[in-house]
């Protein structure tokens, strides 16, 4: 993986800043990545489940934008007649379609295309580990950091708004919720991190608590 640093340097900026993550993904380099991470780190019973599945293989953006001293991080709502994951809070992304060659190149497209985000205004930063998800995907998270400004256009088939979380909120874990529900007869747990009216949980949730595990802990 080849990470483009472009004019960020992690330095003496604030430590939410869009220059400060970009220079903390910098020192850290490959460490770590290739340890897959998912839904079955809270429920260790999915192990055998996940891996005998099939899984196919995604890309979504994780998108910072450069607030200043106060950087954000850009979500989406998915609309609510979608038939997987309607109504949640993701991230743009979505399948890697054999034409897209990296996972890079499909979160960028997907970005365009869920909320007309334009590749000249993002820089690509590296990624994370796989995360791994019970219906049958493997997601690469793309790190990006966003310049203003930008404009956003949501496709109203699959979102139905986008709104931005600032970094600081994200990444304080004392805003990471552990909670459960049961699925299929058994109890399953998942982060969730609810931010004002905003309920933000599940896999995007869990992409969330991996980049402060890796950037921030």
């Amino acid at each position: 993986m080849k990470f483009v640093r472009g004019e960020f340097r992690h330095g003496d900026a604030d430590a939410f800043s869009a220059r400060d993550f970009a220079g903390r993904i910098a020192d850290l380099g490959h460490h770590g990545v290739s340890e897959d991470r998912g839904d079955h780190l809270l429920n260790p019973d999915l192990d055998q489940m996940i891996a005998a599945t099939k899984m196919r293989d995604a890309a979504v953006l994780v998108p910072v934008v450069d607030r200043g001293p106060e950087a954000t991080m850009l979500l989406t709502l998915r609309n609510a007649s979608l038939r997987k994951h309607s109504g949640q809070i993701a991230f743009p992304g979505g399948a890697i379609d054999p034409e897209d060659g990296t996972a890079e190149h499909a979160a960028l497209r997907e970005a365009h295309e869920e909320i007309g985000l334009t590749g000249d205004r993002t820089e690509l930063l590296g990624r994370l580990p796989r995360y791994l998800t019970t219906t049958g995907y493997s997601i690469t998270p793309v790190l990006a950091v966003v310049r203003p400004p930008f404009d956003v256009v949501p496709n109203p088939d699959e979102v139905a708004d986008v709104f931005e979380v600032p970094l600081s909120f994200l990444m304080d874990p004392r805003n990471h919720r552990s909670e459960s529900r049961v699925w299929e007869g058994r109890e399953r747990f998942y982060y969730t991190m609810p931010y004002q009216d905003r309920f933000i949980w599940g896999v995007t949730a869990g992409i969330i608590r991996t980049l402060y595990e890796r950037l921030y802990a």
